[in-house]
């Protein structure tokens, strides 16, 4: 294929449908459910909404939304954080735009701007060392947040600060990677998860062999994606494929743009400013082991941590909220009671709503009219 609408024809996604249906015809399932399938990544979900695969696949696969949304496992405390850095005198905080309305325990980064704190959104970790450049009787820092997909560009950046010499830059470093996530998620009690569509702009980073240890060690497929509605279908295809003939394998769909050993240049840098950190918390999957990253000590003086006064409290979610859930797989966005009434993207209380990948915003957007012809839970469901 050559063309972007060819990626959304719906006629070369007929056949793709019907594969799929003749391999669930093939299981012999024992357990009264449908097979589970996560879209780990929120670009996807919104994918698979945004164009209505979720209504074209049989009914003997269910897909389900992880937590690969970077702005969604950011936990409260963390936003509580930046607000505090923010709000220091001297100090100009630039972050991605999804950041801002994320709400912390008390209020947003859009919030802290509107009460006379310097936050300004940026695109790329450089606009911000630009910033402190541009400014250099000010503090600046960088709140980097995301997947394997965002850290070389900070790693980068880092680089160039370092370079330079530059004495009025900083970062509150969130980087987190994704397949202790996913672990974690295996790991959960009751986990009915049955197979994965990896993320494909983090693959594009890190390759295939990181995602090894979910097929060898828990026996569960997972097929890397890209993000056009006939990627997404036929990387399902292939995971339904694996179970069907009792194979567990990582495998890539998305082969027009990820390579089996990743972007060497980008892992290179991230290997060069980053160390693997202890433990990382998320919201609602809690305290992960070696699940995010942190500076080496090359680079401390980069580390915000180090430089200002920080609550580094644990915050829980609103209570209303159950963004945890939903990034567990335990709900659907619709299976929230605030979802659509309290919580709305111009009144989020969770960052499920207000991120352009988060599930929740996904459904308002694109699914919210369907989900009152969806079957309701009988019973209580926990996560």
């Amino acid at each position: 294929m050559r063309y972007v609408d060819e990626f959304r024809d719906p006629a070369l996604a007929a056949p793709i449908v019907r594969d799929i249906a003749a391999l669930l015809a093939r299981l012999d399932r024992r357990e009264d459910r449908p097979l589970k399938i996560m879209e780990v990544c929120g670009g996807h979900t919104h994918a698979i909404f945004r164009f209505g695969i979720g209504e074209m696949i049989p009914p003997g696969v269910e897909l389900v939304h992880g937590p690969g949304c970077p702005v969604c496992v950011l936990p409260t405390g963390c936003i509580d954080d930046a607000i505090a850095v923010a709000e220091t005198p001297g100090v100009i905080l630039a972050t991605f735009g999804d950041v801002m309305r994320v709400p912390g325990s008390r209020k947003s980064l859009l919030d802290a701007r509107a009460q006379g704190a310097d936050v300004r959104v940026v695109y790329a970790p450089t606009d911000a060392l630009q910033i402190a450049r541009e400014a250099p009787d000010r503090e600046v820092v960088f709140l980097a947040i995301g997947f394997e997909t965002t850290a070389p560009s900070t790693a980068l950046t880092l680089l160039e600060a370092e370079r330079e010499g530059a004495r009025n830059f900083s970062i509150l470093c969130h980087h987190v990677t994704v397949v202790p996530a996913l672990r974690a998620l295996l790991d959960a009690p009751r986990a009915e998860l049955d197979g994965f569509i990896g993320p494909g702009h983090v693959s594009v980073v890190i390759g295939l062999e990181p995602y090894g240890v979910i097929a060898r060690h828990y026996r569960k497929p997972l097929v890397v994606a890209g993000f056009e509605p006939l990627d997404v279908l036929a990387a399902l295809r292939m995971v339904v494929q694996q179970i069907a003939e009792g194979r567990a394998a990582v495998e890539n769909q998305y082969r027009r743009l990820v390579a089996p050993q990743g972007n060497l240049v980008a892992r290179g840098a991230m290997m060069e400013v980053f160390a693997e950190a202890a433990d990382r918390e998320w919201r609602g999957l809690g305290t992960i082991p070696r699940s995010g990253l942190v500076l080496r000590g090359r680079f401390a003086r980069f580390d915000a941590l180090g430089r200002f006064a920080v609550p580094g409290a644990r915050v829980g979610d609103h209570k209303a909220c159950q963004c945890g859930e939903v990034l567990k797989g335990a709900l659907k966005p619709w299976e929230c009671k605030a979802f659509g009434a309290a919580c709305t993207p111009e009144t989020p209380i969770g960052a499920c709503m207000v991120s352009s990948e988060g599930a929740c915003a996904a459904y308002f957007n694109y699914g919210r009219r369907t989900a009152a012809r969806r079957p309701q839970r009988t019973g209580a469901r926990h996560g």
